[in-house]
């Protein structure tokens, strides 16, 4: 019987999380509570497409991503839907972990990704006990709950090629504003990000041309900025500038 990789991370033995004790999730909680979540969570290496948690399983963990991308994602008869990509230092299915629930939706690394597996019971007792881990908390959730408005507006409001434009101008602000980088993960994933089907962005990156945006492969060179600005509209209240 084939065990799924959550079943094999509980049984593997705890890994050193030393250099995780500065970690933005608990600064300034107490030191007890730091201590007892690391001794008793898991560290974890995931290779790009291992699935890290099922939907309709139950939330038996906090996912703290270290390193790396995951992508959240439903099944439903034969479609399947993206919500969200979640980066370091965030955390995913939180919501389902505080009120300990099935989860809504399953989770597979894009990338090779370093995850903190926090048991749900001691992350349920720690944010009883301590206000400012409970505060910290609060906070993924309203980042997270952000998150998907975002997504919602933009699915709905935007056009493909307009969704297409502000995911290169916000991921090239992210990697340096150098016009240019390497998308991290497969196409297809990006696709299925921005809510459309592989072809459908195919088309989207031709009709960039004309904005100066070229694509070889992977890489992304985006030559004409202010163009791509215009065409994205990208407005403060549309797109939080502080997420």
């Amino acid at each position: 019987m084939l065990r799924t990789e959550t079943e094999q991370a509980r049984q593997a033995p705890p890994s050193k999380v030393d250099d995780l004790w500065d970690h933005p999730l608990w600064v300034n909680c107490r030191e007890s509570t730091i201590e007892r979540l690391l001794q008793q969570s898991v560290r974890r290496n995931f290779l790009p497409g291992a699935i890290i948690a099922q939907e309709k399983a139950s939330a038996d963990f906090l996912h703290v991503v270290i390193k790396g991308t995951v992508e959240l994602f439903a099944r439903y008869r034969k479609q399947e839907t993206e919500f969200a990509l979640i980066e370091a230092p965030h955390t995913f299915i939180v919501a389902a972990v505080i009120l300990n629930r099935f989860n809504l939706t399953s989770a597979r690394a894009l990338q090779a990704s370093d995850i903190l597996m926090i048991p749900a019971g001691l992350m349920r007792e720690a944010f009883d006990r301590d206000e400012i881990f409970a505060r910290r908390m609060a906070n993924e959730l309203a980042h997270s709950y952000r998150t998907v408005t975002r997504e919602v507006k933009s699915q709905t409001l935007l056009t493909g090629i307009e969704r297409l434009a502000n995911w290169l101008l916000e991921r090239d602000a992210e990697s340096g504003g150098r016009h240019g980088f390497v998308i991290p993960f497969e196409k297809k994933a990006l696709a299925a990000r921005l809510g459309m089907v592989p072809e459908v962005l195919s088309r989207a990156f031709a009709c960039l041309g004309k904005y100066d945006v070229r694509v070889r492969g992977a890489t992304v060179e985006i030559r004409d900025r202010p163009a791509l600005y215009r065409l994205a509209r990208p407005k403060p209240h549309f797109y939080d500038p502080k997420e």
